[in-house]
């Protein structure tokens, strides 16, 4: 039995389908919410930027330079001012 949870994403004009695993999808949430935009919008940002590889590596890289980033000095101290202003 896969732990895999398969989600429909649309992209522009087409509907496809993505498979990730329940931590992947909640970091996408969370980014998401951080962001202020949908799982759909960050989707069709990852498949406009890729080259070679598939929409689900793609965004499974995504999620994990965009926390690699945030674990950054800098990431940490933009963080932290986020946190200081309410957001």
């Amino acid at each position: 039995m896969s732990t895999l949870i398969s989600r429909n994403i649309t992209l522009a004009d087409r509907r496809t389908t993505i498979r990730l695993e329940p931590e992947m999808w909640d970091a996408l949430k969370e980014i998401c919410a951080r962001e202020r935009c949908t799982v759909h919008d960050i989707c069709k940002q990852v498949d406009s930027n890729r080259r070679q590889s598939g929409l689900t590596a793609g965004v499974r890289v995504y999620i994990l330079n965009y926390f690699r980033q945030a674990a950054t000095e800098e990431g940490h101290a933009q963080a932290s001012q986020r946190r200081a202003a309410g957001d």
